[in-house]
């Protein structure tokens, strides 16, 4: 690395059927070059476009994606033809699960691999794509240096008697515990609240990331004390097309009764259950909401949503001992001033009493002047993330090594 002081770093974020990346120039600042968003990747109606920091369309190739391989192979073709790679200088990865082994991110090595594969197990929906894409950017960039940055990392200062299920300890020694999802989401949230109200941000806190992937995580003093989602992302809130929180005599009833094979078993949790399950039609919340008047469906779907928050929130506080300020960050949280106040409503026994003009116009703060709980609406930014943990990561093992960096 020539530049010590300012470092052109590509970020990466593999989903199961997804890929996002930035590149960014990271140093006293960060500034955006680009963004990609490859979408659907193994459908018939999969794309990949590459997008300028305004949101400008650069560049948009025709074909389909059968698979990430094909979708970085885009990229990679696009990059060399714009000689943007030509000053790399590192790519940083969103790992969903890196186990109880990791608690920050690491540089990755053959060992760390190896490690990670193990992990296969635990998260079938998006940990082979995620290493696949690491081998591929490795092939491609032999000599860029590449960073995870797992999203259970966060969570891993809980306490064990939140992490763990009442199953045999044998279990719990296999790996079998509540590890917590959407942690960059969570470190990044904390980080702002911080830089907002540093008094607020080591009070009793309960971020609500509400999105296509939804999960509540409270915090107290800074560190992680609950969340929602446990072994796996299935778990916790009802989502878009995930189920949360089921009877395990659910699942033993779809595999007995209904002789569901497991793969069957995890489509069926995973891609055709939450809003669209219940709902029947959609899994945008969106539309549901423009369509709940008339469909009675449509609006038992974003009433369960809601209803469940609601209640998941509640046993955050009861894990908190009380409330101080609650945070709606993604996708929904953003963007939907009328789930907020849905959810909001339903807790008026803590206090808490939203303004709504303010949660109209997607004020930063949300809540009256005299709610005793602060509401606030603060825009994530795991990518961001990413980048600072990378360009620290790599800093750090350059000055380790004696390298130039």
């Amino acid at each position: 690395m020539a530049d010590r002081n300012t470092q052109r770093l590509l970020t990466i974020n593999v989903g199961s059927s997804s890929l996002k990346a930035v590149l960014y120039r990271v140093g006293a600042a960060e500034t955006v070059e680009f963004r990609v968003s490859a979408e659907r990747i193994g459908s018939p109606n999969s794309r990949l476009r590459i997008f300028d920091a305004h949101g400008e369309v650069l560049y948009q190739p025709s074909g389909t994606l059968p698979d990430h391989p094909s979708a970085l192979a885009s990229l990679f073709m696009w990059l060399r033809a714009e000689r943007l790679d030509e000053a790399l200088s590192a790519i940083g990865h969103r790992v969903v699960q890196g186990g109880s082994q990791y608690s920050a991110p690491m540089l990755i090595t053959d060992a760390l691999l190896v490690t990670l594969r193990s992990l296969i197990p635990l998260d079938t929906e998006h940990l082979p794509q995620a290493l696949q894409v690491i081998e591929c950017l490795q092939q491609a960039y032999p000599c860029v240096p590449q960073v995870a940055c797992f999203d259970t990392a966060f969570h891993r200062r809980m306490p064990e008697l939140a992490q763990m299920y009442a199953l045999p300890r044998d279990l719990w020694d296999a790996g079998v515990r509540r590890y917590g999802f959407h942690g960059l989401s969570y470190e990044y949230i904390m980080q702002e609240l911080q830089g907002l109200d540093g008094d607020a941000a080591d009070g009793r806190v309960i971020v609500a990331h509400l999105g296509h992937g939804a999960s509540l995580a409270a915090v107290h003093h800074g560190v992680a004390v609950d969340t929602t989602m446990g072994l796996t992302p299935t778990g916790g809130l009802m989502m878009s097309t995930r189920s949360g929180d089921l009877d395990p005599g659910v699942m033993l009833f779809l595999l007995e009764s209904r002789r569901l094979a497991p793969t069957t078993l995890s489509r069926l949790v995973n891609k055709q259950a939450g809003l669209l399950g219940v709902s029947g039609s959609t899994a945008d919340l969106q539309e549901l909401l423009v369509r709940e008047a008339e469909d009675s469906r449509a609006a038992e779907a974003v009433a369960l949503f809601c209803y469940q928050t609601q209640k998941h929130l509640g046993g955050l506080v009861a894990a908190l001992g009380g409330l101080d300020t609650l945070v709606f960050t993604a996708g929904i949280g953003e963007h939907s001033a009328v789930i907020r106040a849905r959810i909001c409503e339903g807790l008026g026994y803590l206090g808490l009493e939203v303004d709504a003009e303010r949660n109209a116009a997607h004020a930063p703060i949300i809540s009256r002047d005299a709610s005793r709980v602060r509401v606030r609406v603060i825009p994530t930014d795991e990518d961001l993330l990413i980048a600072r943990h990378t360009y620290r990561v790599v800093l750090e093992e350059g000055a380790h090594h004696g390298n130039p960096v």
